[in-house]
């Protein structure tokens, strides 16, 4: 689809659960990452035509920033609903999500996929029918044991671990924005199994531009 001046639509979803209890929690690093890009280009989300919140800007592409309030086991029902909505495309379509067994601070971005053990990834699969979306997911390190992931992704960082989360999401953001100009491949290329604090390092060294987007629409 495109929009009305013939830019293709570019759909970002952070995924996370509503409510305060959950803001500082690992599972919600997407909606932190959507809500960074937000502040950085200067809008706000506002309650959708659906069960999502959203906001909007354009960066050479009209690009959408969506937060599912379906909470994180039905993320699905959200993405289909903006997906239909605006007749989008699944190529043009980025998932953003915290990994459990992805080591704290690394990034991994992939064109497709399976879920993972993800929940949310789980339900958009299964209410678009399709593993065909990009989606890049930030590594939370849940350790070796299985029974305590669900505990671990729902429990609020530590105060030492939040301040090096500021470092997480200000790079994922960089990642995102990355996708949204560049496209997959080289967001994959920039920032894929790379350490955080690594990329942060490079990103001041080179100057690595970000997509700077006309915040007026």
């Amino acid at each position: 689809m495109t929009s009305g001046s013939g830019s293709v639509v570019r759909c970002v979803v952070g995924l996370g659960n509503p409510g305060s209890d959950y803001e500082h929690t690992p599972h919600n690093l997407g909606y932190r990452i959507v809500d960074r890009i937000a502040t950085t280009w200067r809008v706000r989300f506002r309650a959708g035509p659906g069960s999502f919140w959203w906001t909007k800007a354009s960066s050479g592409f009209s690009t959408i920033l969506v937060k599912p309030t379906t909470f994180m086991n039905r993320s699905g029902e959200a993405v289909l609903q903006i997906i239909d909505r605006r007749g989008l495309s699944l190529d043009n379509l980025l998932v953003v999500c915290d990994d459990v067994q992805l080591p704290f601070g690394t990034i991994r971005v992939r064109r497709r996929g399976g879920d993972g053990g993800h929940r949310g990834l789980e339900s958009i699969i299964y209410h678009l029918g399709s593993e065909e979306f990009a989606r890049l997911r930030i590594g939370i390190g849940g350790g070796e044991n299985p029974e305590q992931w669900v505990e671990q992704v729902l429990s609020p960082f530590t105060k030492d671990v939040e301040a090096k989360v500021n470092n997480v999401v200000d790079v994922a953001a960089q990642a995102v924005e990355c996708w949204i100009k560049d496209g997959v491949e080289m967001a994959m290329n920039r920032f894929n199994a790379k350490f955080i604090f690594d990329v942060e390092s490079e990103i001041k060294k080179n100057g690595m531009a970000s997509a700077e987007p006309d915040a007026s629409t």
